[in-house]
């Protein structure tokens, strides 16, 4: 940021900075894909699915996908009326098969034409799609010709959990475009969209004008891209994050009355304990969600700079009030 802000540069993303972090893009994904950069994830989201759609096509997604339950209807609202319909499937990963339900359920022109499917890799519960679940989605999705999104929030932590190069995560997987995260990974501000299919990446930039995703100064968004691509650190944070919520799981894991409903994939930990612990956790500090997968269910989120010390206070301190709550009859 602070090397970005020497001298002067050309406006409106046609600075030099936006070009480096763009071709750094190019050169992760091994492809020449087209990136634009916008201020946060609900108009990366929102925009992008709006770019596959008509306004009378509708945005297959999992039930607790964060399109559908915290963009504050902004995919409809900027695909102007575009429906999302819900699918099911366990462990916040769509069930194949729930897309072939939701496509047959209606196919007459009174109901929205199925156009899109949006997959959050990784998942609101923090697990993640493999080759091999990617692959069986992009085959149905082929079949009834949806275009396929994802939302990379936590894209990083999915790829270092897996350990593959990022084409084989995204176009070789049939992805047509990335919402990829980088204020999750570190970054203060801003997201990039990656288009791997140019046609659905025509005029998006008018898109994001329309949206108030244009910034003038646009190198202030595109340079942290840099900093992060170019040395590695995006890939590093999201080692490190990974492995802090592996140390969690581990402490809290054992404890009485914590029970863990998901695998811990990535950065996420859920943890399911007494209504009066996650408050008196509250009381001595600790921020953490409850309600985001089930209704008693806490998501512990390690962040790029969680230490070791972090983790192992507040698995302390969860330990102290577990042990003191009495077993209900």
């Amino acid at each position: 940021m602070l090397e970005a802000n020497q001298g002067h540069e050309v406006s409106y993303g046609d600075d030099s900075w936006t070009e480096k972090a763009s071709n750094l893009l190019r050169d992760i994904f091994e492809t020449n894909c087209q990136v634009f950069f916008v201020f946060n994830g609900t108009s990366a989201n929102s925009l992008s699915l709006a770019s596959l759609c008509q306004s009378y096509h509708s945005i297959l997604c999992h039930e607790a996908a964060h399109v559908e339950g915290s963009e504050c209807g902004a995919p409809e609202f900027f695909a102007n009326g575009t429906k999302v319909l819900l699918l099911t499937g366990k462990n916040g990963k769509v069930d194949p098969k729930s897309i072939d339900k939701a496509v047959a359920k209606r196919t007459d022109i009174h109901y929205p034409k199925p156009r899109a499917l949006s997959l959050t890799q990784a998942t609101e519960l923090g697990t993640i799609y493999s080759l091999d679940d990617l692959r069986v989605l992009a085959d149905v999705a082929k079949h009834y010709d949806l275009r396929i999104q994802m939302d990379g929030a936590r894209f990083a932590n999915a790829l270092v959990s897996l350990g593959v190069a990022p084409k084989e995560l995204t176009w070789k997987a049939g992805v047509d475009v990335l919402c990829f995260g980088g204020t999750k990974n570190g970054i203060a501000i801003g997201e990039a969209v990656v288009f791997f299919n140019p046609e659905v990446a025509r005029e998006f930039d008018y898109r994001c004008k329309q949206g108030g995703q244009l910034a003038s100064k646009m190198r202030f968004l595109s340079a942290p891209w840099v900093g992060m691509l170019q040395d590695g650190a995006w890939l590093r944070h999201a080692r490190h994050s990974n492995a802090m919520a592996k140390r969690l799981e581990a402490a809290i894991s054992g404890l009485p009355h914590v029970q863990i409903p998901y695998p811990v994939e990535s950065n996420a930990v859920f943890a399911s304990f007494p209504e009066e612990v996650a408050e008196a956790m509250h009381r001595r500090g600790w921020k953490f969600y409850t309600g985001v997968g089930g209704w008693n269910e806490s998501r512990l989120m390690c962040s790029w700079d969680t230490t070791p010390e972090d983790v192992d206070a507040f698995a302390a301190d969860l330990k102290s009030l577990v042990s003191k709550t009495p077993v209900p009859k």
